[in-house]
């Protein structure tokens, strides 16, 4: 089989995988990807400018568009690789590449398919999560295995920490793929959706802090959103705080409510919780001990 393919990709993960691709000489003859949003924190490298370097057609408009459907009909490739890219291709896109298609995608399917999964399994409390590449069909994140790579989660880990793991982790698995595809002698795992779970993305407004929850559970949200994500979040009065680091602490106090300012340590469904690091609205982020000694009112988060 012929290697010639289109690439769909996005992020850190989207820019290991294309650049492992060129150094396997692939056959890469377009590249779709997204324009940056100015709502969004910009940390990752990107594919654009590595498909430019490389003398690689890029397009920022959908793949699923008729004209950009036209474009990869007339390349006829022998594989559509999907890489973080965010936007659903169409099973009649999918089925314009002869060796089939198929996605990297940031969990250990069958968990955790859908959105933003090292998010999810971060504040999940997991211990471990992973990369999949798999085929690609209408169902998001159902198709026939390729290969998997497990990354372990580390109670101290940021989603940030997994993520940069599973880009290694990705990395890994197309090194290891992408001869056994153009040989043809990669591997077609039916995926068991009985043993697996599907989450869906998040907004900024989930990570609104509820403090009937545990300790721990809440923990797990702060890291599990904070930089370079939007970050966990809490109500003082009028003004909104987010909590960028915290620690769980063994004790019992009423959720919300302060029972330490040095350090500042919050009542919550279960045990305590330390915050360590905090921002007041739109202010500098600061330790919470000075933001402690700046509300010696606070009492009570909501």
């Amino acid at each position: 089989m012929n290697n010639r393919i289109v690439v769909c990709a996005y992020h850190n993960v989207g820019y290991a995988c294309l650049e492992e691709l060129l150094l396997q000489n692939a056959d890469v003859a377009l590249v779709f990807t997204h324009e940056d949003s100015l709502n969004e924190e910009i940390w990752f490298k990107s594919v654009r400018e590595l498909a430019e370097k490389h003398g690689i057609p890029v397009c920022t408009s959908s793949i699923n568009e008729p004209e950009n459907r036209d474009s990869v009909a007339r390349i006829a490739p022998d594989f559509i690789l999907s890489f973080y890219y965010r936007n659903m291709i169409d099973v009649g896109v999918l089925g314009l590449a002869s060796g089939g298609a198929l996605n990297l995608h940031g969990s250990f399917l069958p968990k955790y398919r859908g959105r933003v999964p090292v998010n999810w399994a971060v504040i999940n409390g997991e211990t471990e999560t992973g990369a999949t590449l798999h085929y690609m069909t209408a169902k998001p994140d159902a198709g026939d295995i390729v290969d998997q790579e497990k990354v372990p989660i580390a109670v101290t880990d940021t989603a940030f920490d997994v993520f940069t793991s599973l880009t290694g982790a990705a990395t890994a698995i197309i090194r290891r793929s992408w001869p056994r595809l153009v040989a043809g002698t990669a591997p077609r795992i039916p995926m068991d959706l009985g043993q697996g779970s599907y989450y869906g993305g998040r907004t900024p407004a989930d990570g609104l802090i509820d403090w009937s929850k545990s300790a721990v559970q809440i923990y797990n949200l702060v890291r599990g959103v904070t930089h370079p994500y939007p970050g966990a979040f809490t109500r003082l009065g009028d003004a909104t705080v987010t909590v960028w680091g915290a620690w769980p602490v063994v004790g019992t106090a009423e959720p919300g409510r302060v029972v330490s300012r040095e350090p500042l340590v919050v009542g919550t469904g279960d045990g305590l919780l330390e915050l360590r690091m905090v921002q007041v609205g739109g202010m500098a982020e600061e330790s919470a001990v000075q933001f402690a000694a700046r509300y010696p009112a606070a009492e009570q988060f909501t």
